[in-house]
């Protein structure tokens, strides 16, 4: 990735500004930066930006976040062709999506993932004929695989269509990209893309999160708050993880993708509701129709086309330049310079299976350019002829994980079951290993 665009950054944090100046120099032309808004027209104006990453409070003590609502107002106004994300300690997710409304790209929420941040901020710093334009089709590499290529050409067909799609593959092999590209490739694409990941949503608050509430409907509901349905409205739900809803929960999610309305929790009022649903999984739910742990009805109205992203060990060819491409983003990223990948690191990198598919292999290319070369051991323990004894406890750790998410066809409640942990346990241990 090489540095390209210019960046206006608003923050009266100087340590956050500090920060943030040595993230983005090795990603961006230029870095300007200010502890003041008061100073954004004079800015603008010395050098139009690319992006401008713009906090949302300055005042001290004040936290409701007009302050970022009205600059973001008079950045639109000075620059309207500048995209402006919103950076924010709150997560307030009906401040955030105010912004989007204003005219605001996308929000970040403090504290934030480096990798996070940047690919948001470069997927808008690219100028086109004079206007910007995202750069999500290259962060969707499709691999030179006749498969990936026969996929991209279907998705790029279904894209233009409201139909509803359901991606199905192996954790850590881009589902969640696949959907960004295709609402990037949709009608709805001027709107942010709405994500839950429904493995993480408990049942208890299943309603909520998808729904919303009326303030009072419950102890801790202080002010009414849209749900998920609801804020997707002429754009794109993006559900993860659909395998992991409950028998009773796919009921109510049916009843609200037929009637296409939802009501809040305490509310009576019907809200109609007008998105285009993509759903994720890794799990085989025909099968689970069969076992009665699936509503067929429901697999009939999320599945009016299925898109299955294939394992990486079963797209070899895609392995050498998905690490070469990993290699570049992270040298850029860490001001390092690219390392060569010899034959002998390439023949292991394409032997090796990769049960943590391309977010593995991305994991595993992030801490070559950290450590500066990639020797054997940097590979995951199996693929290497190292001994027992020099396989660190967490190798062990992240091997039996991937084995055995494996043997339960992702089913992720039977491993948490087998491995006598909790399902966060296991979300968190599948983050830490990149699986």
């Amino acid at each position: 990735m090489k540095k390209k665009g210019d960046i206006l950054i608003i923050d009266d944090n100087e340590a956050m500004l500090v920060s943030l100046r040595m993230l983005l120099k090795n990603v961006f032309e230029d870095v300007q930066t200010s502890a003041t808004p008061n100073a954004i027209p004079s800015l603008l104006r010395k050098k139009k930006p690319d992006v401008v990453l713009l906090d949302m409070n300055f005042g001290r003590g004040i936290n409701n976040g007009n302050e970022g609502l009205f600059w973001l107002k008079e950045i639109k106004r000075l620059e309207p062709e500048v995209a402006v994300v919103l950076f924010t300690a709150y997560a307030d997710i009906d401040l955030a999506v105010k912004g989007i409304k204003e005219g605001a790209a996308d929000f970040v929420v403090k504290p934030f993932e480096n990798v996070v941040l940047v690919e948001k901020l470069t997927a808008l710093r690219r100028k086109e004929a004079g206007r910007l334009t995202p750069r999500l089709a290259e962060l969707c590499y499709w691999g030179q695989s006749k498969t990936m290529e026969e996929l991209h050409v279907m998705a790029e067909k279904v894209a233009v269509t409201d139909a509803n799609i359901l991606i199905t593959g192996e954790n850590g092999t881009g589902k969640e990209v696949l959907a960004r590209e295709i609402h990037r490739l949709s009608r709805r694409s001027g709107r942010q893309m709405v994500t839950v990941d429904m493995g993480a949503v408990s049942e208890t608050l299943f309603e909520s999160e998808l729904f919303g509430y009326m303030r009072g409907a419950f102890t801790d509901a202080k002010s009414d708050k849209p749900g998920k349905m609801e804020l997707a409205e002429g754009s794109t739900l993006f559900m993860d993880e659909i395998g992991n809803l409950s028998y009773p929960l796919q009921a109510k999610l049916l009843n609200a993708l037929q009637r296409r309305t939802v009501t809040r929790i305490g509310g009576t009022k019907e809200i109609p509701i007008n998105l285009r649903l993509i759903t994720a999984t890794n799990r085989n739910l025909q099968q689970m129709v069969q076992e009665g742990t699936f509503r067929e009805d429901l697999l009939y109205r999320i599945n009016t086309i299925c898109l299955h992203l294939p394992p990486l060990r079963e797209r070899k060819e895609d392995i050498m330049p998905l690490a070469e491409r990993f290699v570049g983003k992270f040298a850029s990223l860490y001001g390092k310079p690219p390392i060569a990948l010899d034959e002998k690191t390439q023949k292991a990198l394409v032997t090796y299976p990769w049960p943590g598919n391309i977010r593995e292999l991305e994991h595993c290319m992030e801490r070559a350019v950290i450590l500066g070369e990639v020797a054997l051991p940097d590979l995951p323990a199996s693929s290497t002829s190292s001994p027992v004894s020099s396989v660190s406890l967490a190798s062990m750790e992240r091997d039996l994980i991937a084995r055995t998410i494996h043997d339960c066809e992702g089913n992720l409640t039977l491993v948490a079951h087998r491995l006598d942990i909790s399902r966060q346990t296991l979300y968190n241990k599948i983050k830490k290993y990149g699986l």
